[in-house]
């Protein structure tokens, strides 16, 4: 066996190559940390407006399970009397009706009025999400909101809230029972990557730079 001072040594590319593996590997796993340990806690408090994020809608206009809890996380929220009205965000995806509409009819049969649901029918993405919404609240003056999704999804939608100027809490939806550990392991890792891939999203600041 050949002494290690005797083995060659990396190039300067192979070591570059390895050190920004290295760094992008440490990168979303300190992300993943983060954004698990954000999705665990309520920061819910009294709001202009509860705004609901959109998720998967199933053949023949089903919800799929987030969005069921979702909504019914908010129907709760709504009924405690958080703020006084619901924002549904949510285009339509692979299969019709918009998110948004399905999430109505949820609330609805929950005894939701319909007149306290508000349908955002544009966005496919979290980013639109926020943009889209903002401009529905700004109109209706609405600044402090309430984001309501799956735990994993909360800190990239907060900071995506915060980047339209918009005062945000989070409360996550419960999703023991419908999600295993290792389908969560990768949502969140999924949510690092997308945070790293954004990296001006994590330097967005409350208003008032709180």
């Amino acid at each position: 066996m050949r002494p290690l001072a005797l083995l060659p040594r990396p190039g300067r590319a192979r070591r570059a190559v390895l050190l920004f593996a290295g760094v992008l590997t440490g990168g979303v796993f300190g992300l993943a940390w983060w954004v698990d340990r954000f999705g665990r806690h309520e920061r819910v408090t009294d709001a202009d407006v509860l705004v609901v994020l959109g998720a998967r809608v199933l053949p023949g206009g089903v919800p799929s399970g987030a969005l069921v809890a979702r909504m019914e996380h908010a129907v709760a929220l709504y009924r405690r009397g958080v703020a006084p009205w619901l924002l549904l965000s949510g285009g339509v995806g692979a299969h019709p009706p918009s998110e948004a509409r399905v999430m109505r009819e949820l609330a609805v049969a929950a005894g939701v009025p319909a007149s306290a649901c508000v349908l955002e029918e544009d966005s496919h993405s979290t980013e639109a999400n926020a943009r889209f919404s903002a401009r529905v609240l700004c109109e209706r003056g609405a600044r402090r909101v309430v984001v309501v999704s799956d735990p994993y999804h909360l800190l990239r939608a907060r900071q995506c809230f915060r980047r339209e100027g918009l005062e945000v809490a989070t409360s996550p939806a419960p999703i023991a029972g419908r999600m295993r550990g290792w389908d969560r392991a990768y949502w969140t890792v999924r949510e690092a990557f997308a945070l790293l891939l954004h990296p001006r999203l994590l330097w967005a600041r409350a208003p008032g730079g709180r």
